[in-house]
């Protein structure tokens, strides 16, 4: 790979990583919309992943999470990204190489135990005044197990439509 090359990955890299801050810090100034942003913002280490691989998708993961975490008044959005969404696109490309069922298994592993992580950092760290049942909690864990598996859904399907459709498009 040339010189101009590595200008333009590292160029790519940070623009998508620039145009993660700008979503999460949408969704940290519209508080209904951080879960939303932070999917969007993980789209952009879906780019990464697709166009680049290997180490740009980290790349774009750490800065914006970094970024976010410092920069937002609103830290809720930063820390869906940082305990889930920012790696979890990195993460699924490698896990869809082996076996339908382990792929699964390790998607399963990896969301309960950052949904626990957030869990925990949002109700400790952010939520200082939250007293929340444990019902609540039940019934909040079996929901995002359902919209993980759309999300997953959701994701393999954008992931399919921009490689088949738009990726020539943008010669990147």
């Amino acid at each position: 790979m040339g010189r101009n090359n590595n200008t333009k990955r590292l160029t790519v890299c940070a623009m998508l990583a620039a145009l993660g801050v700008i979503l999460l810090y949408v969704g940290s100034l519209i508080e209904v919309a951080d879960l939303s942003m932070a999917v969007l913002a993980s789209l952009m280490c879906v780019f990464a992943v697709i166009e680049y691989g290997k180490s740009a998708p980290w790349l774009v993961f750490g800065v914006t999470a970094v970024l976010s975490l410092v920069l937002l008044p609103n830290k809720s959005p930063a820390v869906m990204y940082t305990f889930f969404f920012g790696f979890y696109p990195i993460l699924k490309e490698r896990f869809e190489q082996k076996s339908r069922r382990l792929c699964w298994i390790f998607k399963e592993l990896v969301f309960n135990a950052s949904l626990a992580v957030i869990l925990v950092v949002l109700k400790f760290l952010l939520w200082t005044a939250a007293d929340i049942p444990i019902e609540m909690y039940v019934i909040g864990v079996v929901l995002c197990e359902a919209v993980f598996i759309l999300y997953d859904i959701a994701l393999t399907r954008l992931i399919s439509f921009y490689v088949y459709r738009l990726r020539k498009r943008f010669k990147l």
